[in-house]
């Protein structure tokens, strides 16, 4: 069964409930969903990695901070994009989260297009993550259905090596290569050479060295 994908939802972390209520009432009308949250382990506690969206985050409250709450996504691998808001004395906290990967961050007081500027540009990088996240799964899923040998000529095709050294190599004749070779494209869908080398690339960096030679 084909299940809908859920919409982007924009999670509001505040301790101060009159800036999490005027911020919902603001993305609420322009369509936007949100969750409003009174501290960084209440998201924790019910924050699901598979959603959608970004994390509109105040720097300083009580218990875990927001800078806190950034290292422990971090720790998570969430690629779910964090907007910090700060108070003028905040400035450093802010930029030492942007060295942290924080996507951006506001100054109070800020203009609400400014904020719903910024939550379109997070939503649509989160979008654009977890679409690659998804095809590195797909590439993932169908260079695991490859045979051991398969994978040995896998290996060797990225290296760029010519039939004939790799039928050496491997101690088989150039036309069981060639089958193999061809069973390797298949599996993993790629329409060339080139695109195959990019495919193993991506997903697996320690072969960013590899490239075709002959």
């Amino acid at each position: 069964m084909i299940t809908k994908e859920q919409p982007p939802v924009v999670f509001i972390v505040d301790d101060d409930e009159a800036v999490r209520n005027s911020l919902r009432f603001l993305l609420k009308s322009v369509g936007v969903a949100t969750q409003a949250l009174a501290s960084a382990g209440e998201f924790l506690e019910s924050y699901v990695p598979t959603q959608a969206g970004c994390l509109v985050l105040d720097v300083r409250m009580p218990g875990m901070s927001g800078l806190e709450l950034q290292q422990q996504l971090n720790i998570k691998g969430a690629v779910i994009p964090v907007i910090f808001i700060t108070g003028h004395g905040d400035i450093p906290m802010a930029v030492e989260a942007m060295r942290y990967g924080a996507f951006d961050f506001l100054q109070k007081p800020f203009r609400d297009q400014d904020l719903i500027d910024r939550i379109q540009k997070a939503l649509a990088k989160d979008a654009k993550s977890r679409a690659g996240l998804k095809e590195h799964d797909r590439i993932r899923q169908r260079l695991a259905t490859l045979t051991p040998r398969e994978r040995e000529v896998l290996a060797l095709m990225t290296r760029g090596k010519a039939n004939k050294v790799m039928a050496a190599e491997l101690g088989v004749s150039q036309r069981t290569v060639e089958i193999h070779r061809a069973r390797v494209m298949e599996k993993s869908g790629a329409a060339s050479l080139a695109q195959l080398v990019r495919m193993v690339m991506d997903i697996a960096p320690e072969h960013s060295s590899a490239a075709p030679t002959a």
